[in-house]
């Protein structure tokens, strides 16, 4: 006698599919009431969803993404964090600007956003995904710095490692994330979007140790989260050593 097991494939979660899947999904716009009309538009760029593999099921818009309502029930996107040193390992900060909707006016690394669900800047495995963030540290380093492309090639961009953090904003809004830690080395020309970016400013670690000692400044969750457990350490390693630190193959669950 012979037994017949049946295998039920579970629904594939995709762009088209999750809503359906997840219909407590906050898909309201009532959040984005008051706020900046470029800063609201950007709220419909289309981020990478992901399990908590780092594997992409699907896409949802930014706004939809970094709603609190959303992030706890688990939604989970990627992005990346890019720290550009100059040629005398200075490292550049960015101030945030007031306009932004999540995190305003605070300091943070250099730029810090999301690869968009977009041919060339997706991926389902490592290799790939690595190579999409970087393009989409390009596109952005532009879009908010000023910084053109040829100025930060491609191939120049050292990736380290994954960070898999969640940190509220102001109730309303939030980051559930699995960031890309991108190095860069490079003297660029700075010409901010004042609409994203309000100030900036190169510092040597110990200057930004100085800054984390001054109350009247404030960080974002991820920088502080990366400064305090992993920042240093590589940057002393900047220009020899770096190797060791780069392409690290699981993620860092903080």
């Amino acid at each position: 006698m012979s037994a017949t097991t049946t295998i039920t494939q579970a629904e594939p979660i995709t762009a088209q599919s999750i809503l359906r899947l997840f219909p407590d999904i906050d898909t309201s716009s009532a959040e984005l009431d008051g706020h900046d009309e470029e800063q609201i538009r950007l709220m419909d760029e289309v981020c990478i969803v992901l399990d908590e593999n780092d594997k992409p099921i699907g896409n949802f818009s930014k706004k939809i993404c970094h709603l609190m309502t959303n992030i706890e029930k688990g939604l989970l996107h990627r992005a990346f964090s890019v720290f550009l040193f100059n040629s005398k390992n200075e490292l550049l900060l960015q101030q945030r600007a007031t306009e932004k909707i999540t995190f305003p006016d605070m300091w943070t690394n250099t730029c810090c956003s999301h690869p968009l669900g977009i041919p060339g800047e997706g991926g389902a495995e490592l290799a790939e995904a690595v190579e999409g963030v970087k393009r989409a540290a390009q596109r952005k380093l532009d879009h908010e710095l000023g910084i053109k492309a040829a100025q930060v090639p491609i191939e120049n961009f050292k990736f380290l490692t994954r960070i898999h953090y969640k940190a509220p904003s102001d109730g309303k809004w939030g980051e559930h994330e699995i960031d890309y830690i991108l190095f860069i080395k490079a003297d660029v020309d700075l010409e901010p979007n004042l609409n994203e970016v309000r100030d900036t400013r190169y510092v040597t670690a110990d200057g930004l140790k100085a800054m984390f000692n001054d109350p009247t400044l404030k960080f974002t969750p991820w920088f502080k989260l990366i400064c305090h457990s992993l920042l240093f350490e590589w940057w002393e390693h900047l220009d020899q050593g770096l190797e060791k630190y780069m392409n690290e193959q699981e993620i860092r669950r903080m």
